[in-house]
């Protein structure tokens, strides 16, 4: 197994290769055959779906998504950050704390926001007294294109990696994209789905026929006899839960795998220029940076565990190992392993080679205040969601 260096990846980055692919197969935690649950969408459904695998039409189901993955990988490099085990990648910060909220939401930075620098959280907040999309450094994403990237690399380069439209800036669906060039998705194969029961006893024998009237501010009082806007007693959770059979009830599986892959051509795509021009030397160089970024970021999250959801843990069976897709039919891949701590050293080589070049990205979080705007909405919706029930929706 090869150790993947600096010279290596800015080869492969540089060269015809098509990518960068890992495939991890995992357990639960608790064994083979133990059940997992999936991710539940609209209606109570898991995403089911036959795949082919080696020749047969193989039962599955998702149980983690490619964004779903994105966020995590995205999780993962601001959780380094904070921790000081990567030292520096360019990230913007809108700080939540001070403003007499209900609920403190402390700090949302660009890693975190599920539109990157484009969404509305960073959008609707001020840099230098300005609204952030008018000041000096939002006015320069308007220039952001395949052709001018670099505004992203100072500012935001993971949404190079983890894609991005710029739909809610000035140029609504006409602004920039970028595709996804780092994929990774964990499914279950061969999953046979479960059933799951429920049910509560209640230690005070609570009976539905003690009505109650519900008051606004949470509180209740007891229903008189004749009170037509009395409700049962678990309508303030008081109560039996009569046993019940969920049909989604989790899965066992044959095994879980992730397919991680980073898109070579999908970084070849993108130009950087320089005071408006581009050298092949400077784009070779901020695309190994991408590449770096990537691999770190999996490995991080790797590292992290596969803790998806509740009675989702899994364990991967073998280490994480990287295959390079350089040669069309060639049966014997290059392999490689990658720890979170290499894969950083290898990240910080490459920025040092792209800074000799003249790309040199923000060093510092960037700090955005929310807008006032912003602050009101944010206060008014903690206020209904406060005084809504909690099996309410969200709409």
């Amino acid at each position: 197994m090869n150790a993947l260096d600096l010279k290596t990846l800015s080869s492969a980055v540089t060269n015809s290769a098509a990518a960068f692919r890992s495939r991890t197969r995992l357990q639960p935690a608790g064994g083979e055959g133990d059940k997992v649950f999936p991710p539940t969408y609209a209606g109570a459904v898991y995403a089911k779906e036959d795949r082919q695998i080696n020749g047969a039409k193989v039962p599955c189901v998702l149980l983690d998504s490619v964004q779903a993955q994105a966020n995590r990988l995205e999780e993962a490099l601001q959780r380094a950050l904070d921790a000081g085990t990567l030292k520096s990648v360019p990230v913007l910060n809108v700080d939540f704390t001070g403003i007499g909220l209900l609920d403190e939401v402390g700090r949302v930075s660009s890693l975190e926001a599920p539109h990157r620098i484009a969404d509305a959280i960073l959008r609707d907040s001020l840099h230098d007294g300005q609204p952030f999309r008018k000041s000096e450094l939002g006015k320069s994403l308007d220039q952001a294109s395949l052709q001018n990237a670099t505004p992203l690399y100072k500012l935001c380069l993971t949404a190079l990696i983890f894609g991005l439209w710029d739909s809610t800036g000035p140029k609504g669906g006409l602004g920039a994209k970028f595709q996804r060039a780092l994929v990774s998705e964990i499914i279950g194969v061969n999953a046979e789905i479960g059933v799951k029961t429920s049910s509560r006893i209640d230690p005070l024998g609570m009976r539905a026929a003690a009505k109650v009237i519900k008051k606004p501010d949470g509180s209740y009082e007891l229903a008189g006899d004749k009170a037509k806007d009395g409700v049962s007693p678990s309508e303030v959770n008081h109560g039996n839960i009569r046993p019940d059979v969920n049909a989604v009830g989790g899965a066992t599986l044959d095994y879980a795998e992730q397919t991680v892959v980073l898109s070579l051509p999908a970084l070849r795509k993108l130009r950087f220029p320089v005071d408006g021009k581009t050298t092949p030397e400077r784009d070779a160089a901020a695309r190994t940076v991408l590449a770096a970024l990537a691999l770190t970021a999996a490995a991080l999250a790797a590292e992290s565990g596969f803790d998806l959801r509740s009675r989702c843990l899994l364990w991967p069976t073998d280490v994480m190992k990287w295959q390079l897709l350089d040669t069309p039919g060639k049966k014997d891949l290059t392999e490689f392993t990658l720890t979170s701590e290499e894969a950083i050293k290898l990240l910080e080589q490459a920025v040092a080679a792209a800074e000799k070049h003249g790309l040199v990205w923000q060093k510092e979080p960037v700090k955005l205040t929310p807008s006032p705007n912003l602050v009101a909405l944010l206060k008014r919706s903690q206020d209904i969601a406060a005084k809504t029930p909690a099996d309410a929706t969200a709409e």
